[in-house]
């Protein structure tokens, strides 16, 4: 008798782990290509710091608040200064 085993989408399964962290990795490296093409595309000249912070970093929720101030920047500079409007309410 065979027996059958099925792994569900949310196991945790090593295929899924690897799936899942490439799927993560991707967004974050075409979230940070959009700040950096924002910032070309509005004439913002891009140090090679800045562009080494932003295609450096691997968090989504940072490189989603850097495009919010890439929106509105004079400077590249100005997507890593702290504001209190980027603070949330609790």
């Amino acid at each position: 008798m065979k027996s059958l085993v099925t792994h569900y989408p949310g196991h945790r399964t090593m295929f899924e782990e690897t799936y899942l962290e490439g799927e993560a990795k991707g967004k974050v490296e075409d979230r940070a290509s959009l700040v950096l093409r924002l910032l070309e595309k509005r004439g913002i000249d891009v140090p090679e710091d800045v562009r080494e912070r932003i295609t450096s970093c691997d968090d989504l929720d940072t490189l989603t608040l850097w495009f919010d101030r890439s929106l509105t920047a004079t400077a590249a500079g100005d997507l890593f200064v702290e504001s209190s409007e980027d603070e949330t309410n609790p």
